[in-house]
């Protein structure tokens, strides 16, 4: 019987967030859009700048999802509370005070939406399986890909290909392509969503199953979803290209014959996920990878439109083009959607607002951008950003 120590589940869960807030999985496709090229460029190159820094890969470091495979042949310590014990692992990951962690999980979400200063409480599954030990996924989920979650109750005669590839469209660029999308099909509506949401730990695969060739009905499904997926240009970051989706799982179960639910859950490009086990012998700890395994790869400003704006005019703004690079100095404000809200209420109002926003440029912060939040810097940026258009 394998006793399975409190302090080495917390210990476990911390160091593996700590792991993946700036260790991810990556890769660099053989795109031919230089925008979306450009864009997985930048996203490989701060991902190697987070990696050398310890420092998150994004600034929303995501809602803790832990999944728990638990041996038959386990036993607890005495008095051990396992969400309580995934709890602490999180409190302790986001105030490490060497990296600590933005903490984005609100308590009383219909109502004050007060934030719990330290990232808890995590999202716990637990099964129970044979054998002698603990398997233990962790992932930070980020609000953007998690916002894009579908889910659709299908007749059993329906297109499950059909209604991904007329969902994945209205998704946008909000999830932060290039990632993954993760589909469960069958069991109930809940359980679909669930599947959706482990399937997503699996290791990125697909070159390889390609390579051999499908073998199930799943596997035909996951290539064929993969393919067209991609050829609808949607592309890194949104600004079109060969590479969507790096991976589509499926994960099904067996449902109601009357029954077809299907769930979709998407992973931005910073996907981050650990897999450890616990035997007894004391907390894991994951080796970090070689920064050889990054592509050599470095960013040329010198294409990119310098703009000061503190001076910029109406007509330098409408000659800018989708896609273009901006190399921006002066004074930004930025705000998300509460701070953008106050603003139009306080004006409809006829209120006075709190900042002077007279020629002055606000950008809306998401995650879309995928870089770390950086002490601001004088002079022109390096940090490239790219001209964005809303269609309307």
């Amino acid at each position: 019987m394998t006793l399975i120590r409190q302090e080495d589940l917390i210990s476990s869960v911390a160091d593996a967030l700590q792991y993946i807030s700036y260790y991810l999985t990556r890769a660099y496709e053989l795109e031919q859009s230089p925008a979306a090229k450009d864009a997985m460029a930048q996203i490989l190159i701060n991902s190697r700048m987070c990696a050398e820094g310890h420092r998150p890969i994004c600034q929303d470091t995501g809602i803790v999802n832990v999944f728990m495979k638990i041996g038959m042949e386990v036993r607890f310590e005495p008095g051990m509370d396992v969400q309580r014990a995934c709890d602490e692992g999180v409190r302790r990951a986001y105030n490490d005070p060497d990296n600590k962690l933005r903490a984005s999980i609100l308590i009383d979400p219909a109502g004050g939406r007060k934030n719990t200063k330290d990232n808890t409480p995590a999202m716990v599954h637990i099964s129970l399986v044979p054998g002698n030990t603990v398997e233990v996924d962790v992932a930070a989920k980020g609000g953007g890909s998690e916002n894009k979650s579908k889910f659709v109750m299908l007749n059993p005669s329906d297109s499950i290909i059909d209604w991904v590839m007329k969902t994945v469209p209205t998704m946008g660029a909000g999830w932060c392509p290039p990632g993954m999308l993760g589909i469960g099909i069958g069991g109930t509506a809940e359980k679909a969503m669930l599947m959706a949401k482990e399937v997503l730990m699996d290791p990125i695969d697909m070159q390889e199953l390609i390579q051999r060739g499908p073998k199930s009905r799943v596997e035909e499904m996951r290539i064929e979803l993969y393919e067209k997926v991609n050829a609808l240009g949607i592309g890194a970051q949104g600004l079109g290209g060969l590479t969507t989706v790096l991976d589509v799982k499926i994960k099904d179960y067996p449902t109601h014959a009357a029954s077809l639910p299907v769930a979709m859950i998407p992973n931005c490009a910073a996907t981050r996920h650990a897999h450890f086990v616990l035997d007894g012998s004391g907390p894991s700890m994951l080796e970090p990878p070689s920064l050889d395994d990054w592509p050599k790869l470095t960013y040329d400003a010198s294409k990119g439109k310098r703009v000061n704006l503190d001076t910029i005019t109406r007509e330098e703004v409408a000659a800018w083009q989708p896609g273009d690079v901006l190399l921006l100095n002066g004074k930004l404000l930025t705000g998300r959607d509460a701070a953008h809200k106050r603003m139009v209420d306080m004006l409809n109002k006829g209120e006075k607002l709190p900042v002077d926003f007279t020629n002055r440029s606000i950008r809306y912060v998401t995650r879309r951008s995928g870089r770390p939040v950086r002490p601001p810097r004088r002079g022109w940026t390096n940090s490239p950003v790219r001209c964005w258009r809303n269609p309307a």
